[in-house]
């Protein structure tokens, strides 16, 4: 299977790509130069669940592809050889994935990041960097950022994934090369989650539209009774919303949800690195061991990085949840305005048609409105319950 194949509705990325993978091929051949299309910094940006880490591992892949094949007029990036698979499980050596569990990417790290850059590749093809969560970047990172690529190694190629393109600081956006992915048609989507997941075609259907073209998020409502059940009860809020005390029920029910899922996430990693920790760092045998001296340290780092993954993973739980509340809303303004097409909450259709017959399509654009000034309070480090109970109480008001 390509390393393209991952990339669900995303034709034209992919020709870019291909592209500049095969004259990534005579550069280091010392065949060509800059016109061989490609370039050392590259942008990928999209929606959520469009496939910009994806686009960017392949990508990668592709760098590193060693496939004979290539020589006879084949495509970059197998997904076969050596090159390819180390690049796509992550054990490549000349492939460094960076992704924080934290809610931003610092300048220790990033500095560590330019460092490594600045060497020669083991392979003698090229050195990839590939930053996941480029938008999470702080204002001295992405600036230590900026002079390793404005100051490139011959053989480093920064891949920088971000939601959009104001994301990034101007001066690092006008060094990079853009690609702009788009969000899946849904029957793309439940196309992909069929033929390599072996989804049942109703609930593939089902899990694409709910999912609005977000392919992680569809396969995760595909395979995971409980993420479809924590869903359901997601978008029972709009319907119960009749009063003040609801609205403020409403509000706690969906945060305890998100810190529910959050820690349920969180305890089965946290468990396993602890006692990884623990046993490089030579505790005594069995559960509570004496740890050595001078570890203290090491494990109130870990403990540190531990509980800022909670937090970002509680926040990502309650934006997915605000992002079905507003698809839900999305859907009520279109039988306002009697659109055609099927529905993203096609299974709760009873629902959004009541509420379209009981309020206006004004009222609808602010609850829309509503939901997203929630989503953009919690990225500004509202405190999540407040922010909630505000936004609980715009969508009674309407």
């Amino acid at each position: 299977m390509s390393v393209w194949d991952d990339l669900v509705g995303q034709d034209q990325v992919v020709e870019q790509l291909v592209s500049a993978a095969q004259g990534a091929r005579t550069v280091v051949a010392g065949e060509a130069t800059g016109a061989s299309g490609m370039t050392h910094a590259w942008l990928f940006t999209g929606p959520p669940g469009s496939g910009r880490s994806t686009a960017a591992r392949a990508f990668a892949a592709a760098l590193q592809c060693t496939s004979p094949d290539i020589d006879l007029g084949g495509v970059p990036g197998c997904g076969f050889c050596d090159g390819c698979h180390t690049a796509l499980i992550g054990s490549h050596a000349d492939v460094n994935t960076v992704r924080t569990d934290g809610l931003s990417i610092g300048v220790k790290e990033t500095r560590e990041l330019v460092r490594n850059a600045s060497m020669s590749p083991a392979g003698r093809r090229w050195q990839v960097i590939i930053i996941e969560d480029a938008d999470r970047l702080t204002e001295g990172a992405a600036n230590v950022l900026l002079k390793a690529i404005e100051e490139p190694a011959p053989r480093t190629v920064w891949l920088l994934c971000a939601p959009s393109v104001e994301d990034a600081l101007p001066t690092i956006r006008s060094r990079c090369r853009l690609l702009v992915l788009r969000s899946p048609a849904v029957g793309a989507v439940a196309d992909v989650l069929m033929r390599r997941d072996g989804v049942d075609p109703e609930l593939a259907a089902f899990a694409a539209r709910a999912s609005q073209g977000h392919i992680g998020r569809a396969r995760r409502l595909a395979q995971d009774e409980s993420v479809r059940a924590r869903r359901a009860e997601v978008l029972k809020l709009p319907l119960t919303v009749g009063d003040l005390g609801a609205c403020l029920a409403g509000a706690q029910a969906l945060v305890d949800a998100a810190t529910a899922e959050a820690k349920q996430v969180a305890e089965e990693v946290d468990a396993k690195e602890t006692e990884e920790l623990r046993a490089a760092l030579g505790a005594a045998a069995g559960v509570g061991g004496r740890m050595p001296r001078g570890t203290a340290g090491a494990m109130k780092e870990l403990e540190d990085r531990q509980k800022r993954r909670a937090t970002r993973i509680q926040r990502d739980s309650l934006d997915l949840a605000l992002l079905d509340l507003a698809g839900f809303y999305r859907d009520v303004l279109a039988v306002q305005f009697g659109a055609g097409g099927g529905l993203s909450n096609e299974d709760l259709r009873s629902g959004v048609e009541r509420l379209a017959s009981q309020s206006t399509p004004e009222a609808t654009l602010r609850r829309i409105e509503s939901v997203l000034a929630c989503r953009d309070a919690i990225e500004r480090n509202v405190a999540p319950l407040l922010a909630v109970e505000a936004m609980t109480v715009a969508l009674r008001a309407g």
